[in-house]
């Protein structure tokens, strides 16, 4: 099967499974694409910082920028990220950049690769006009369970309803962003560390480990999956957390991690 890959962040999900899927062989990289990012519309953009930013307040968006480290740079703790440019390169893989996802450029690009599937990691909303040109449209990977987690930044909505567990959705992209069929999804636990950010931290990377099989297990079997993708039904949206939405994630976090131990010295002594 030929797949390209669309990204938006060169030192990201792409860069993490890219090695992986070189090494299995489960599939034809025929090109692998990223999106520079460019403002084309600069007063939509701008319109939805602003309400974003109303909506959560300005102290939950300037904690939101803050947290951002906490699921890239921190997590380099535990497994450093290469450059996908270079990674790319070294493998004799196409690479392309774009201005932005939903460019003309990028539609002219992804028929001129003749995929047979497009995979998605780590980009915001593409359009029917992008995600269609491949033979099987192109399949995202949410690092959240879906339906119940759409558009949420990962692990922390978890904590902020009580739960202990995590895990990632692989799916067709539609119409609109993390409503696909599901071809592929798995839980795991939330690893509990001294500190709400060594939590985020420590937990992306092995949501990021554990995907990474994920997809590939996806790729070997296919037509299979493909096949039998289950409909998401109703679900439930999430953003960025306001000030104090962050503050019952902190005050779940310190119960959760409280009752992680108990558990575990329980089973140490069992």
């Amino acid at each position: 099967m030929k797949v390209i890959i669309l990204t938006s962040s060169k030192n990201g999900t792409a860069a993490h499974h890219l090695p992986y899927l070189i090494e299995s062989k489960s599939c034809e990289i025929s090109l692998v694409i990223l999106n520079d990012g460019a403002v084309i519309n600069t007063y939509k953009y701008y319109k939805n910082k602003i309400r974003k930013t109303i909506k959560i307040g300005i102290l939950g968006a300037l904690n939101g920028i803050r947290m951002r480290k906490w699921f890239n740079q921190d997590m380099a703790e535990y497994k450093r990220v290469g450059d996908l440019q270079e990674i790319c390169e070294k493998n004799k893989i196409p690479f392309a950049t774009i201005p932005s996802i939903n460019s003309q450029n990028t539609i002219e690009i992804i028929k001129n690769a003749n995929a047979d599937l497009g995979i998605s990691l780590g980009n915001g909303y593409i359009g029917s006009k992008v995600f269609s040109i491949p033979k099987f449209g192109m399949i995202n990977i949410h690092h959240e369970i879906l339906p119940d987690y759409q558009n949420a930044q990962s692990i922390i909505w978890q904590i902020y309803n009580k739960s202990a567990m995590t895990g990632y959705t692989i799916h067709k992209i539609d119409r609109h962003i993390d409503t696909g069929e599901i071809l592929l999804q798995k839980k795991i636990p939330i690893s509990f560390e001294n500190s709400l950010r060594k939590t985020i931290a420590k937990t992306s990377f092995f949501l990021l480990e554990s995907s990474a099989n994920g997809l590939l297990e996806v790729l070997s079997d296919f037509d299979n999956l493909y096949k039998n993708a289950q409909p998401q039904g109703m679900g439930k949206s999430y953003t960025t957390p306001s000030i104090w939405q962050y503050i019952k994630i902190y005050i779940n976090y310190k119960k959760l991690k409280k009752s992680s131990s108990q558990q575990s010295n329980v089973n140490s002594v069992v």
